[in-house]
């Protein structure tokens, strides 16, 4: 019997403001193996909790701000080519909010920065972008794309230590 396929589950926040009528989404700079990428905040879902719990911690770890998911943007599966083979992603991504950021929090190893970009910005930048789904996910947002929060069910069972 081959070993069982799985992909890796992740979570993505977008964070937008408007500053004098101006869309602006925030990412974050990080050192990867291919180099410093932009990203959305985002992470891998961790055992023992919801994608929404852990957008929020991921959130918190990677910008030092409290992100507050307003709904679902959508579900997300790609497959990236990696330097160790290829890797295949089901990506979370939520939209919401934040409050400013934590100035003695520092921010999670290898992100160098984050910065506020404009839709504009967003497109310019996709050379360096860490994946195809930075754009698509904040695409997708700004078309309006918005699923109530209790569309993803998590049964009590993940919350049971075993």
């Amino acid at each position: 019997m081959s070993e069982r396929w799985k992909p890796n589950v992740t979570v993505a926040a977008v964070i937008e403001r408007s500053i004098a009528g101006e869309r602006e989404f925030l990412l974050v700079e990080e050192h990867t193996p291919e180099g410093l990428r932009l990203n959305n905040p985002a992470g891998h879902l961790e055992r023992g909790e919801t994608p929404e719990q852990a957008v929020v911690r991921e959130a918190l770890e990677e910008t030092a701000r409290v992100f507050t998911p307003r709904h679902l943007i959508g579900v997300y599966l790609s497959r990236v080519q990696r330097p160790r083979g290829d890797v295949t992603y089901l990506r979370f991504a939520y939209a919401g909010e934040v409050g400013d950021a934590d100035p003695g929090r520092r921010l999670d190893t290898g992100i160098v920065r984050t910065a506020w970009f404009s839709l504009a910005e967003v497109r310019a930048s996709r050379a360096r972008h860490r994946s195809d789904l930075v754009l698509r996910c904040i695409a997708d947002h700004c078309a309006g794309r918005a699923l109530p929060l209790d569309s993803v069910y998590a049964s009590p069972t993940i919350f049971e230590r075993r």
